[in-house]
């Protein structure tokens, strides 16, 4: 009961006191006073003022002479608890700063809401609360996470439907998740990496569950694989013929206007031409802007431009822009030894020159340009450079759709050259279709087939796959994966950013799982 409200200076000074109350050994109420005090618990503020609550607490005296309490003091719950120092709105309100921004900037963020407090304390809040309620869940997903990168692992379970934290723990073996999944005997699907761990796990704690390897670390898997292979046939790739274009079919040149001398080149041109042709082959199949939008995962807008320009030109018209160089005032000069000597003075003299005449600029502006704009000196372009494993492994990963047509002929040049690596085009060509598809009936037969190609990499792929061979057939056939997993990790992540990578174990649990 309030008693008292007035002004204080800048503060509000409440006074209150409590109502009678029973023993809370007993039960009995008292009319005996032994005595009262104040309490001074901590409050929100108020109107942007400090607020000062003064709260009259009175002590009986229990007259039940079977009660083992002598004494008892008067309470008010869900005002303050016991040896508490501050209201439980103000507990909440600072465990609520505590889970949204950690310590640091959750103690500026309190300074300007009044609140007297350190990010110790409101640390301490968080560890303080509950955890949520437990659940059964019917599928859960399971994945590693990093505490200290390259030296501690944690575990984090999420359910796989609610896409909700369960727990997060701090090995990532099989003697950390089996208990937790014994604990919930309900578990018919279990998401995981392809980590033998957590698979020893599974099977020794929920041997009924339907492992599900994930499709995204299968491709990942395969992709390194293909780089072994790569790597292992490195002689294939060097002293490659030069790579031939494919001639343009007849029908296509013969009545085919002249080409613009402004036609529209680089990386941009070539993906805006592959997206042109993509829109409009839909378009074509009879699907509409929405379900084009849906199917490439393309924002609606984007797929209406696409649709409406006649030509894939259309769509970089206008990008195309000369900026201003500080090289274009010497370009002149560096063209005239250029064509007197045939090509045959350096890239570097040329630089030094230049440089002696007021430009100040790198080396590779005038490498590039050079190489660029002028002719070699024996009026062909030069080879291309040898490719490298990375971007061999490249041109056989990604999907054709998304090479350019420079990159088409490179990869058709080092397959030619290299009957394995055409074979490991095959196969990764066959393995994705199964991916995307969901057709993991085949697996069997592809197993047999990398195996018997006998690539080093891709075997190797081929001998894991099928000692994990349920799991893999699992997450080829159903629409269960792990993805939601790692967005829980990605979470974690930025939560241990947040606290700067220093909190404990105890308190990042707290709050990935309240947060």
């Amino acid at each position: 009961m309030i008693t008292s409200a007035e002004m204080d200076g800048e503060a509000i000074r409440i006074e209150a006191r409590c109502t009678a109350s029973g023993c809370p050994a007993c039960g009995d109420w008292s009319a005996q006073i032994h005595g009262s005090y104040l309490r001074f618990p901590a409050d929100l503020a108020c109107a942007g003022r400090p607020c000062v609550l003064a709260l009259r607490v009175r002590r009986f005296i229990c007259t039940t002479p079977e009660c083992p309490r002598r004494t008892f003091v008067e309470r008010v719950p869900g005002l303050t608890r016991r040896h508490g120092r501050t209201t439980e709105r103000l507990r909440s309100t600072m465990s609520k700063v505590g889970l949204a921004l950690a310590g640091r900037a959750g103690a500026r963020l309190a300074a300007h809401l009044g609140i007297v407090t350190s990010r110790n304390t409101l640390l301490r809040r968080v560890i303080d609360l509950p955890d949520p309620p437990a659940t059964e869940p019917r599928a859960v997903g399971v994945d590693d996470f990093a505490l200290r990168r390259g030296h501690v692992y944690g575990t984090v379970v999420i359910d796989a439907e609610t896409h909700r934290v369960l727990d997060l723990l701090p090995e990532r073996d099989a003697a950390a998740l089996a208990p937790w999944l014994s604990r919930h005997p309900g578990i018919e699907v279990i998401c995981r990496d392809r980590s033998g761990a957590y698979a020893d796990a599974a099977h020794a704690a929920a041997p009924e569950a339907l492992q599900v390897a994930d499709r995204f670390h299968l491709w990942q898997n395969l992709a390194n694989a293909v780089e072994k292979t790569v790597a292992a046939h490195r002689p294939c790739l060097r002293d490659l013929p030069a790579p031939v274009p494919e001639p343009e079919p007849e029908w296509e040149t013969m009545d085919a206007p002249a080409a613009e001398d402004d036609e529209p080149s680089g990386k941009f041109a070539e993906r805006a031409r592959v997206h042109h042709a993509f829109v409009h082959d839909l378009l074509a199949q009879g699907l509409g802007l929405r379900e084009i939008a849906r199917h490439l995962s393309w924002g609606r807008h984007t797929v209406q431009r696409y649709a409406r320009a006649a030509r894939w030109q259309d769509m970089v018209k206008g990008r195309k822009r000369h900026l201003p160089s500080k090289l274009d005032p010497f370009k002149p000069y560096l063209t005239q030894p250029w064509a007197e000597t045939e090509g045959k003075v350096t890239i570097l003299d040329l630089h030094r020159e230049i440089t002696a005449r007021g430009f100040r600029g790198h080396y590779s502006t005038v490498q590039l340009w050079v190489r660029k704009a002028l002719p070699a000196s024996n009026g062909t372009p030069p080879a291309p450079a040898t490719p490298s494993i990375r971007q061999v492994t490249g041109w056989l990963t990604r999907h054709p759709a998304t090479l350019t047509e420079e990159e088409k002929i490179r990869r058709k040049t080092v397959l030619d050259q290299c009957p394995e690596l055409e074979t490991t085009a095959q196969l990764v060509g066959s393995f994705a279709e199964m991916l995307t598809t969901f057709d993991g009936g085949r697996l069997t037969d592809w197993i047999t087939d990398a195996m018997t190609a006998g690539l080093p990499g891709v075997s190797t792929f081929a001998v894991g796959l099928e000692a994990d061979f349920d799991a893999v057939t699992a997450g080829l056939t159903t629409d269960w994966n792990s993805g939601p997993v790692e967005g829980a990790v990605n979470r974690i992540k930025i939560l241990k950013r947040q606290m700067f990578g220093r909190a404990s174990f105890l308190l990042l649990r707290k709050r990935v799982l309240l947060a």
